[in-house]
């Protein structure tokens, strides 16, 4: 009976994968992804957004406490906990990406690392049984994008975090608490009623909020289907449900628990280099290489002698951004990364601070920036390029293009960039201990008996007091 709906089918594959259904591609994946986000959610507590949450999530107080990230001393509520390391996440726009477009880690990760916490006075939460909480909320996203041609592209309506990554967090939370089949359903009914913010406010202090609220409603919806209350059970099937999200929304039933085909097996994620919009990337790496070849022409980088700058992208209008003065905006400007990185040679934390973003050398070469748009360029991350062409006042010009940027899931991270990019992130927070026993802990999380030591780690305590709580095998650690 439960396989009758689309929606019946969901809660029926999300009460039903197990540990044994993990693959050995996707428990790596999962944990590079996961290795990932502690990183950007560490260096996000630092900025101004996340001290904002922080100070209003305050007035919430619970007996049950969930820890926030890179404060020894300050706990929260679990949802709140959720709320604001989800913020911390995203408010750099540092996170994953996911093919068709969303931030697949940040709606997901917080949600079900301050629930263990929570279960933490009765029962232990394994790594295991994180990482397939945390598989199953992947796994959701994706499902439900496939339903959409229309969600292949880079969004122009809903951000979507706010409508796939509410249902993930559920989902995800769901599977932590042992819900059975109805309150499945009836979780993703709840969060469904959660879902959606308009792309509007991209590029904003309240964008980082989407994420928050993502994995805060997806933990709040599966509590609520915990005690009970109920929601449409076909929330999945109907146009008036997840369907009021796209226009060309097409719900298909999932394939059977036996030799469960996970979609993180078949499509991996891109993993930033630098803390802006995905599409930026393709524009770092085009204008980083003329920058080179502009050397080579002229020794020293022409800034003088430069008549127009050409940058060919698809059409993003929320990317497009001729004169960005905030942070939040220059990390959704094509043209903003294209001229940081051919005056710098490459794009980094640093590239958005606000000296650097009102430079004189940059608005001069702002002004002389233009994006076009060729019909052949597509806004997918799959297949969008860019093309970087200058043109200096002798007549010259020098071009090159980019079709697949280093940290895209065709040319994905080695893994010692992917440990420097977290090292470099955690440890503007963390010790050097607590950031080498969360690196320990992730890449061994399968075998972590008791996984809220992760938690212990991300609040700041060192790993020379936690030498009697860590179970770990050490003998093989595997490559993440």
């Amino acid at each position: 009976m439960w396989a009758k709906t689309v929606t019946g089918n969901f809660a029926n594959v999300i009460h039903g994968l197990n540990a044994n259904h993990l693959t050995d591609q996707v428990i790596q994946r999962s944990k590079r992804m996961i290795l990932d986000t502690l990183g950007v959610g560490l260096l996000g507590t630092s900025t101004e957004i996340c001290h904002k949450v922080i100070q209003y999530s305050k007035i919430y107080s619970s007996d049950i406490s969930s820890t926030t990230w890179g404060h020894l001393d300050f706990r929260l509520p679990p949802l709140y906990a959720a709320f604001v390391n989800g913020v911390a996440v995203h408010s750099m726009d540092f996170d994953d990406t996911w093919h068709p477009a969303t931030h697949p880690s940040g709606a997901v990760l917080p949600a079900v690392i301050a629930l263990t916490e929570a279960f933490s006075q009765k029962k232990k939460i394994s790594g295991l049984d994180l990482l397939l909480a945390f598989n199953v909320g992947i796994e959701v996203q994706g499902r439900l994008l496939h339903f959409s041609s229309e969600a292949r592209n880079i969004p122009k309506r809903f951000h979507p975090p706010t409508v796939v990554g509410t249902m993930g967090s559920a989902a995800a939370c769901a599977k932590l608490l042992a819900l059975d089949q109805l309150k499945c359903k009836n979780a993703l009914a709840i969060a469904a009623s959660y879902a959606g913010a308009p792309l509007a406010n991209a590029a904003t202090q309240t964008k980082p909020l989407h994420v928050g609220n993502a994995a805060k409603h997806g933990l709040e919806a599966a509590c609520l289907a915990l005690l009970g209350v109920q929601g449409n059970g076909q929330i999945l099937d109907m146009e008036s449900g997840m369907g009021a999200f796209y226009t060309d929304y097409n719900p298909q039933t999932l394939p059977t628990l036996q030799s469960y085909p996970w979609l993180l097996d078949q499509q991996d994620v891109a993993i930033k280099r630098f803390p802006a919009h995905l599409g930026t990337h393709w524009v770092a790496d085009a204008a980083s290489s003329v920058r080179r070849k502009l050397i080579e022409h002229n020794n020293l980088f022409p800034l003088d002698k430069i008549e127009k700058v050409i940058v060919k992208v698809p059409e993003v209008r929320y990317v497009n951004r001729p004169t960005p003065n905030s942070e939040h905006e220059a990390r959704h400007s094509f043209q903003f990364v294209a001229c940081s990185a051919l005056l710098d040679g490459s794009m980094s934390v640093q590239s958005f601070a606000s000296e650097n973003i009102h430079r004189p050398a940059l608005r001069e070469l702002l002004c002389k920036t233009h994006l076009q748009h060729p019909p052949d360029n597509k806004p997918s991350f799959e297949n969008l390029y860019c093309e970087v062409s200058v043109t200096l006042q002798d007549g010259y010009t020098f071009s090159d293009r980019c079709d697949t940027f280093y940290g895209h899931w065709r040319k994905p991270l080695r893994k010692e960039d992917l440990e420097k990019k977290f090292q470099s992130n955690a440890s503007r927070v963390l010790s050097a201990e607590a950031t080498e026993g969360i690196l320990e802990t992730v890449y061994n999380l399968e075998k972590v008996e008791d996984s809220s030591v992760l938690s212990t780690f991300l609040s700041g305590q060192s790993a020379t007091a936690l030498s009697e709580k860590l179970h770990l095998l050490l003998n093989n650690i595997p490559s993440l």
